[in-house]
């Protein structure tokens, strides 16, 4: 079972205004339905009908979007080509799924180190150019780029309390390759278990943690009946990044005005879903299941400069990663990361 299909609905207070091109509403244009898949279920229904809701209200009715969950059109891995052949008109979809077939894609989806909170992402994504080299990848692919959502924390739950990183050289922690390559530069043991194991893996000692997501999503698991204490990394947050896409024929075909309802839409919908995924991580986090420590700033510091190791990685795919990982140093380095 993957993440997002674990997530339950838990944020309250979702922004329900309706978008404003200006004083006026969009002039509308010729009719416009779209197609979208997402990554999700049924968790986020609510998210995404006020997002269709705000794209039919504010276009006059002119763009129309028919939402479906994950999978039920195309492969959540699929979701790409599918966009550039035009067999989805949108979708919102995680770049790392794609990653063999655009360079970027895995620094879209967000390495570790990449950044530690939502502030600093959208620096990175407005200030620094990211969003622009990504907007550059896609339309190769006759996709055009709507921007980034962001998911919530990305940290480490164990069976026993961690004061510092030495405290996990005698621990064996799950973990994705990017990530063990950074922890075994420390002499951490790593080793890798699909979601569905974790739980029968920690409850039998075969693992003494593992970093997958943060409190909703260990709650969900249930793997609080197994380990209870949470130490945050400070090593990326939020944890990972979704893309929104669409055929960049549909969007050329579209007026202005359209295409700047379906911006403003997104951007919207873009906060509403972190402040979703991060609203039900501290609602979990005020039930008591989990005991909260943090590594030492020290450590936090230390991580960083590891995965600068995998950052060099990227940036030999292509020119643009170089250019997007000169990005991610020099926004680690304003930071006082780095």
């Amino acid at each position: 079972m993957k993440r997002r299909d674990l997530l339950k609905a838990a944020a309250t207070g979702i922004a329900a205004a309706p978008l404003a091109l200006s004083a006026t509403s969009a002039q509308a244009g010729d009719k416009v339905n779209l197609r979208m898949q997402t990554l999700y279920g049924t968790e986020t229904d609510d998210l995404y009908k006020a997002f269709a809701k705000d794209i039919k209200t504010s276009s006059n009715k002119s763009v129309r979007i028919t939402r479906f969950r994950g999978s039920e059109l195309v492969a959540n891995d699929q979701m790409l080509d599918a966009v550039s052949k035009g067999t989805l008109d949108m979708c919102q979809g995680y770049g790392g799924y794609w990653a063999g077939q655009l360079d970027i894609a895995k620094i879209e989806s967000g390495i570790p180190g990449a950044w530690t909170s939502y502030d600093e992402a959208m620096y990175l994504h407005q200030a620094k150019g990211l969003g622009d080299l990504l907007s550059e990848a896609y339309a190769e692919k006759g996709v055009h780029y709507l921007g980034p959502v962001f998911g919530g924390p990305y940290d480490l739950l164990t069976t026993k309390p961690v004061k510092s990183l030495d405290d996990l050289k005698n621990m064996k922690i799950r973990a994705t390759a990017t990530v063990a390559a950074i922890l075994e530069k420390f002499g951490i043991p790593t080793v890798y278990l699909p979601s569905q194991e974790l739980y029968i893996a920690l409850s039998t000692g075969a693992i003494d943690g593992v970093i997958y997501g943060g409190s909703l999503e260990y709650k969900a698991l249930k793997l609080h009946e197994a380990a209870k204490h949470y130490t945050y990394l400070n090593m990326i947050n939020p944890g990972y990044a979704d893309g929104m896409l669409i055929n960049k024929k549909k969007w050329d075909s579209m007026s202005p005005d359209q295409q700047k309802v379906i911006e403003l839409a997104t951007a919207k919908h873009s906060t509403n879903m972190h402040a979703w995924n991060v609203n039900g991580c501290l609602d979990v986090n005020g039930e008591g299941i989990f005991e909260f420590a943090s590594l030492p700033a020290e450590d936090s510091k230390a991580l960083t400069v590891a995965a600068m190791d995998v950052w060099k990685e990227e940036a030999k795919k292509s020119e643009r990663n170089s250019k997007a990982i000169d990005a991610i140093i020099a926004t680690a380095k304003a930071t006082g990361r780095a």
